[in-house]
Order: structure tokens, then C-alpha cells, then sequence
């Protein structure tokens, strides 16, 4: 949910998150496809029962073609609203049978991308007395915050929002610094963990950091440009939908039986995948992003094959001797 300027505005941006989804699902090796939706309206002042029931029945309306659940500006309690109109919503509490919050799972998958990305870049992959700027203070930032301080990071942070920063600052010590000042923060990693779009000509060309890893989906202002120039500055980054990846690998846990020392586990996992997918970008000398992309859509074309597979089986009439395109 976000207070979108135009309508325009919000289809473009939905449509870059499905895409997204759909890459993450694939290169996290999870039996999804993708999909997004936003809602335009200030998530501080609009939400209420009202707004995310009537969300709900858009969303039954799909009748399980699409599944839901909670993002930016959005929270458990706005999904179990959801709940009440459709039974296609993950991420709700764990007292209705769901997984809770996916902050926690998001943030660890975070954290160990993170790692992958300094073993690949300094040898190590301690992120002791390293300094890390993150931009935003929600769940997401709250969670990967503590393992970092825990580690012995040194953290600078920023938030629109001084009551998120402060609730942080309640568990952590770290460096408070106003919202556009955080792009010049002499720090060697920069996680980007609030809305995308934030690597662009204005800050790449600001930007002192070596790595960039970090919770934000569609970072990248301009795909192809702006990866580009990441790579021709020498910033390792790590491609969000890949790092960012707890968070559905965590929801998606629901559909089976949610347990979260199971996600947890294939959270982990995403320190190789960020691995593979640098190994990639330097053996190919291509963009980090352009290496995830190619890894996505190698699984994506795989499985895709699939359909052309005849079984004696239309899924689409129920008849036996049939086969109809899907």
C-alpha cells in the first residue's frame, strides 16, 4: 500500500514487482509463479477493515490464481482482514494457523546474501567492524539491524519516520542520519531496505560504498543503466529479488504447513545462490543483475517445458485423449 501520485504510476510499479515476484520465485527454486498487487492510499491515515475485505474479494475473484500477501505499508492484521473474504492470503498469525510476520525470515536472508557478497568481494565473509548504511527502519531493517550489531557491525540508519528509527535504536547503537544524507555515508555497504528506485544517476553518482545488498525490491531505477554502472564503478550488488528472498520463501512455507526452522533453513540457502550468482557475473563479465536474470529464466524456460509434456490428461476439460494449450 502505497500513496501513489497516479494510477499510471502504480501500474508501472505493479508491474515491475510481478515481474519481480516471479523472478524471485524461480531463482529461490519455489513452485510459484508470480504476481503483485498495490493498493494507492496512505497506509498512516486509509486502512481500515473496509478497504483490505474489499481487497479480499478482488483477490477470491481470482479463485487461487493469485495468493496474497503482506508488503510495504501493509501488516498481519491487514491480511487477516483479508482472510475473512478469501482464503488465498499467506502471512497472517500464527494463532490462525499462519507464519506471522515474514520480517524475521526476509531480514536473515538479507544478512547472509550480505555475507556472500563480502566473502566475494574482501575474501571474508565477516561483517565485523564493516560499516553499513540502511536506508529505512521497518521490520525488515529492525531484524537485520540486530544480526548485524550482533556481529559487530557499525551502523548508520535512516527512516522518514523519527518513531521507527527510535524503536531501533531501543536494541541497537548506531549512527542516526536525516533520509537524503544517507547516500554519502562513508560506509562499505549500503542496504537499501525501504522503496525502489534509489539507485539512479543522482545518488550512483554519490555513492562510496563497495557492496550494495540490501532488503528494497526494484532498486534499480533503470535496469539495464543503472546496473550497469554499478558494475563499471566497481559496487558489487546484490540483485533484490534474489537477497530479498525470505520473505516468499517464508509465506509460501504456509501452503505446506508453516514451520520456521524450515524456512529459516531455505533462507540460508540464499548465500549460495548470491554465490552462484556473482560466480556468474565475473566469469561471464556481465552486470550482477543481468547473471540473476539469466538464472531465473534458465528455471523459468525448464519448467515452462513442462507444458508441452502430453500426459492423456486436459487439465482444462477433464477428459482423458485431449491435450488443450493452458
Amino acid at each position: 500500500m502505497w500513496n501513489y501520485s497516479t494510477s499510471d504510476q502504480a501500474l508501472n510499479d505493479v508491474l515491475r514487482l510481478s515481474r519481480g515476484m516471479t523472478y524471485k520465485a524461480a531463482v529461490a527454486g519455489l513452485n510459484l509463479g508470480g504476481g503483485k498487487a498495490v493498493i494507492i492510499g496512505d497506509s498512516r491515515t486509509q486502512k481500515n477493515e473496509l478497504l483490505f475485505r474489499t481487497f479480499g474479494k478482488f483477490v477470491d475473484g481470482l479463485a487461487g490464481r493469485y495468493i496474497t500477501a503482506e508488503d510495504v505499508g501493509t501488516d498481519v492484521r491487514d491480511m487477516e482482514y483479508v482472510r475473512m473474504e478469501t482464503k488465498y492470503v499467506t502471512g497472517i498469525s500464527k494463532a490462525l494457523g499462519g507464519s506471522g510476520d515474514p520480517s524475521p525470515v526476509t531480514a536473515y536472508g538479507v544478512y547472509v546474501g550480505m555475507k556472500a557478497c563480502a566473502k566475494e568481494k574482501w575474501g571474508s565473509d565477516s561483517l565485523r567492524g564493516r560499516k553499513v548504511a540502511i536506508q529505512g527502519a521497518g521490520q525488515v531493517a529492525r531484524y537485520l539491524c540486530e544480526h548485524l550489531y550482533s556481529e559487530g557491525a557499525e551502523l548508520y540508519i535512516t527512516d522518514i519516520i523519527d518513531d521507527k528509527v527510535k524503536r531501533i535504536l531501543e536494541t541497537v547503537k548506531a549512527y542516526v542520519v536525516k533520509p537524503e544524507e544517507i547516500y554519502d555515508v562513508d560506509a562499505e555497504i549500503f542496504s537499501p531496505t525501504a522503496l525502489g528506485g534509489i539507485i539512479n544517476d543522482d545518488t550512483l553518482s554519490r555513492f562510496k560504498f563497495e557492496i550494495i545488498a540490501g532488503g528494497a525490491n526494484n532498486q534499480l531505477e533503470d535496469e539495464n543503466k543503472h546496473g550497469k554502472m554499478l558494475m563499471d564503478k566497481g559496487i558489487l550488488y546484490a540483485p533484490d529479488y534474489v537477497i530479498n528472498s525470505g520473505g516468499l520463501i517464508n509465506v509460501s512455507n504456509e501452503l505446506e504447513g508453516y514451520r520456521q526452522d524450515r524456512a529459516m533453513k531455505q533462507a540460508e540457502g540464499i548465500y549460495e545462490i548470491v554465490k552462484k550468482v556473482l560466480t556468474i557475473s565475473k566469469e561471464q563479465n556481465i552486470p550482477t543483475h543481468v547473471a540473476s536474470n539469466k538464472l531465473a529464466e534458465e528455471r523459468l524456460r525448464k519448467i515452462g517445458g513442462i507444458r508441452k509434456i502430453y500426459s492423456g490428461y486436459s487439465t482444462f476439460s477433464g477428459r482423458l485423449g485431449e491435450l488443450s494449450e493452458m
